[in-house]
């Protein structure tokens, strides 16, 4: 599986009625994408849930590279460029992904985490697995997701949730979570 995440820092006057209209027009066109687990459509809006600045993002958990490597190909991504500019895609390898007992989710939570040098990777790796799998079965969590960046040895922990952000890290607004192959991601533990 592959994490893709990018994000378009928008203007101060930019109007967010826009972001929202088009995540309501787009996002049912995802709806139904083969090899999607879900894209979601998530705003930062300055001043709410710790965001300095506004911007809007997709995040994407693909099922495999090809997948990945086909919504840059075959044009998908041509849209975003053409509407917002190229954003640098942070991509990772998915290390788990679960489903939570969370129906709607309303935020999406992100975390990176740098793996000290004088840590077994191995070991760390399992650490994340097994800490993934203890927030998949919290309260009100759709999904949990660790991703590693391997070349900066950066963990991404991922939390899709029906309830509001309360630990660090960056908080965003979905806007709409298309979910093809959201429930075929394996159960919390």
């Amino acid at each position: 599986m592959i994490v893709a995440h990018y994000e378009h820092r928008l203007p101060a006057d930019y109007d967010l009625g826009l972001i929202r209209s088009r995540a309501g027009e787009r996002g049912p066109l995802w709806n139904a994408v083969p090899d999607l687990y879900f894209k979601g459509f998530l705003l930062r809006e300055s001043g709410r849930f710790g965001a300095t600045t506004s911007s809007y993002s997709s995040l994407y958990l693909w099922r495999h590279d090809e997948a990945f490597r086909n919504f840059l190909v075959k044009g998908a991504y041509k849209i975003v460029v053409d509407m917002f500019g190229r954003a640098q895609i942070e991509t990772r390898i998915a290390l788990d992904a679960r489903k939570g007992t969370g129906r709607e989710a309303r935020f999406a939570y992100r975390q990176d985490a740098a793996i000290p040098h004088d840590v077994d990777p191995g070991a760390a790796m399992a650490g994340e697995i097994e800490r993934n799998a203890d927030l998949s079965a919290r309260a009100g969590i759709v999904a949990a997701i660790v991703g590693l960046d391997a070349e900066k040895w950066i963990f991404t922990r991922v939390l899709l949730s029906e309830n509001e952000c309360t630990d660090a890290g960056a908080c965003y607004q979905i806007l709409h979570l298309a979910q093809p192959l959201l429930d075929r991601l394996p159960n919390a533990t």
